[in-house]
């Protein structure tokens, strides 16, 4: 399984057991064909550590990576059918088709940005449903 693309943080947390100074580290990372959220804190002072894998990114904690790393923009580099990017955006968001039209509409417009793993996923998938798109790191 390969890691395709990735974006973490780093910050100093206290530790859960002894309160001193511990690293925390979250890494959001397109594994194979899903995303994942990563989290791992280790105490330098008491030997605390722990890996939570597979957990949910929080909405605060997605706006950090985004005002971090930047965001990626998903490009169409050539005309799309409307319906299978719709169909596309509706299973790989999980969302209902006007939420997927709205989406659309900034993806055509070239304003969808997303954390680079989760819009590089987009972008897979159109691929596989023959669109042509692409993850452009950078803001629109």
């Amino acid at each position: 399984m390969s890691v395709y693309a990735y974006a973490s943080l780093r910050r100093t947390t206290p530790c859960p057991d002894c309160r001193s100074p511990a690293d925390w580290v979250g890494v959001q990372a397109l594994v194979g064909d899903s995303l994942r959220w990563d989290v791992e804190v280790t105490c330098p002072g008491c030997g605390f550590a722990v890996a939570e894998c597979g957990g949910e990114l929080s909405d605060d904690v997605r706006e950090e990576l985004l005002g971090e790393h930047g965001g990626a923009v998903l490009r169409l580099r050539a005309p799309a059918h409307r319906v299978t990017v719709l169909r596309v955006l509706c299973a790989a968001l999980g969302v209902e088709l006007g939420a997927a039209k709205g989406v659309l509409e900034q993806v055509w417009g070239g304003t969808y940005v997303g954390t680079v793993p989760e819009v590089e996923l987009l972008a897979r998938r159109l691929r596989e449903a023959g669109v042509d798109a692409v993850a452009s790191p950078g803001r629109p």
